[in-house]
């Protein structure tokens, strides 16, 4: 039997926020086969179906938002990448205006 499919959201959610990319692979595997069970399951299939994707619709609003979390850090992450790489093919240093606030302790 395969696993609900509320369990299959709830874990790509924890699998996305450990950023681990072959449980993802897993997870994907799985939804392309619910999806291939859809389709050419009977009527009770899809009726099963239907009723696990109801019963998991709050699991995939969270996941929904931490996909959206995870798009806006990559493209923060690209963009500081860029500008990174811009002012490092210019030869400008990476900070400017530089200036020690502590005394040298480590304790303040």
């Amino acid at each position: 039997m395969q696993p609900a499919l509320r369990e299959i959201v709830v874990e790509a959610s924890r699998a996305l926020a450990r950023l681990d990319a072959d449980r993802l692979e897993e997870l994907a595997l799985s939804c392309q086969a619910l999806n291939r069970d859809f389709i050419s399951g009977d009527l009770q299939d899809r009726s099963l179906l239907t009723a696990q994707a109801k019963d998991a619709a709050g699991e995939m609003a969270v996941f929904s938002k931490v996909i959206e979390a995870t798009r806006a850090n990559l493209d923060v992450l690209h963009r500081a990448r860029e500008r990174r790489a811009t002012r490092l093919e210019y030869g400008q240093p990476l900070v400017r205006n530089w200036v020690r606030t502590e005394n040298g302790h480590g304790d303040n």
